[in-house]
């Protein structure tokens, strides 16, 4: 969150953040974002009895600032199918790893325990099925034989921000496309695919 606010207030991004909105009080990114002026929600998860009714809070504050797309950025929420539904064709993920390798928890020692050579993010739209919507774009970075999942982490967020401003700056332009055998189109990009 805090790259993509950096890279527009830089003008190297043509989009408008409207509000940022997170489930805990205590997160760096919404005191970072209401230090730097921005629009700012906390829905404490913990303060719902359950998913559904916290999603529907979530899905009514984020409907009171009308954005073009909902992009998740930090938030660690399973989402309900309801809220992905209302929302369809306009959320959007960062996953730190290949999609479909990987989905959920502790991908970069899921990445290292595989011996893969390569790791990975990807910016996909959301589904009801985690970690599994139309891919937007990806990332890649080499896996080094000294690696840990810190250090691995840590060389694949550099290319998670590049990424991920990247795919914004497309939707901004109205250049993805989402069709209907769910796959995505990229007006006038040669390749989704980056690497460091």
């Amino acid at each position: 969150m805090q790259s993509i606010v950096e890279t527009i207030k830089n003008k190297q991004l043509d989009a408008e953040v409207v509000a940022v909105i997170a489930n805990k009080a205590d997160a760096q990114g919404i005191q970072w974002a209401q230090e730097q002026g921005l629009p700012t929600e906390v829905l404490e998860h913990k303060k719902f009895a359950n998913r559904q009714q916290f999603d529907e809070q979530l899905a009514s504050v984020i409907q009171v600032y009308q954005p073009d797309y909902v992009l998740l950025a930090g938030f660690m929420r399973i989402l309900t199918p309801a809220f992905v539904e209302q929302f369809e064709g306009k959320l959007i993920n960062i996953h730190p790893s290949l999609l479909p390798l990987f989905p959920g928890l502790n991908t970069h020692q899921q990445a290292l325990d595989s011996e893969l050579q390569w790791h990975g993010c990807t910016v996909h739209f959301v589904t009801a099925v985690l970690d599994h919507g139309p891919i937007i774009a990806q990332g890649i970075v080499p896996v080094h034989h000294d690696d840990d999942a810190s250090r691995l982490a840590t060389r694949l967020l550099a290319i998670e921000h590049r990424v991920y401003n990247e795919v914004i700056q497309w939707l901004a332009e109205g250049r993805v496309r989402l069709l209907e055998d769910a796959r995505v189109q990229v007006d006038g990009v040669a390749h989704r695919a980056f690497a460091l």
